[in-house]
């Protein structure tokens, strides 16, 4: 990260956030500054660095770490999150449907794909629900993701127990078109007019208008060309969820903060 980019998170999170400023205690002393409570958060979330690690680093206990990751990503959320996490606009539509077009698939605006994230320390009464087919706790992340890595839509948090198909039927990524409300998409192929955009999937997806699959086992050239060119472009999410785990090793971990609902 450059030295710029550090600096203008570190004055946002600082302006939001008064936790991270650094104080006095009852003796008069200076307490930890914002710089090392926003190192501590950073090193968690990119290195995937224990507490206890953290503390050799910039001197800050174990409790005040794990309060500034929690505190720091809260506060990233609702800083940034009306610029990133975000619905695509009517120029980012555009700007997708562009992409698309020059990659052979007009009307296209991602591809979408789930990712299986170990639950390491999963209570024992939940695990039986949690287990799937890795034969461990997992908590699933579904994704969209363009050609330039911008994930702009991610649901978190289903039971690893469910395959990618029944995440899909309890995501909201279809909300908006469901209600009418989502942003106009037209484009034409082969002479045909349509208004309704669509996202590249895997074979276990439904046949559905907004889904578009790669041909199993295709014959003759027409198809295998589709399939290769399908197969190439849906890549797309896989690598966002690849340079995901390289640059927040977090990721790879187990999961850490979160628990469900009570039941």
């Amino acid at each position: 990260m450059s030295r710029s980019l550090f600096i203008r998170i570190h004055d946002a999170v600082v302006e939001h956030d008064k936790y991270f400023v650094q104080k006095r205690n009852g003796a008069g002393q200076l307490g930890l500054s914002s710089l090392q409570k926003i190192t501590a958060a950073m090193r968690m979330l990119e290195y995937g660095a224990s507490a206890d690690a953290v503390d050799d680093y910039v001197r800050i206990g174990k409790s005040t770490s794990l309060e500034s990751v929690k505190r720091f990503v809260r506060s990233i959320i609702n800083i940034f999150g009306e610029e990133y996490l975000r619905s695509p606009t009517n120029e980012d539509i555009a700007r997708l449907l562009e992409e698309g077009s020059q990659r052979g698939f007009p009307g296209m605006l991602g591809s979408i794909d789930c990712m299986h994230w170990v639950w390491k320390n999963c209570p024992t009464a939940w695990q039986g629900m949690y287990t799937g087919h890795f034969h461990e706790p997992i908590i699933i992340l579904e994704a969209v993701a363009s050609k330039d890595l911008w994930i702009w839509h991610a649901f978190f948090g289903l039971p690893g127990s469910h395959n990618d198909l029944n995440v899909l039927h309890r995501s909201p990524v279809f909300a908006q078109l469901a209600e009418g409300r989502a942003s106009p998409c037209n484009y034409t192929v082969n002479g045909h007019e349509y208004n309704m955009g669509y996202y590249l999937a895997d074979g276990i997806y439904p046949e559905w208008s907004t889904l578009v699959k790669t041909i199993p086992a295709p014959r003759g050239n027409k198809h295998k060309y589709f399939a290769q060119q399908q197969e190439s472009a849906r890549k797309d999410v896989e690598r966002a969820f690849g340079v995901l785990q390289a640059r927040f090793a977090i990721v790879r971990g187990p999961g850490r903060f979160w628990q469900p609902p009570p039941l």
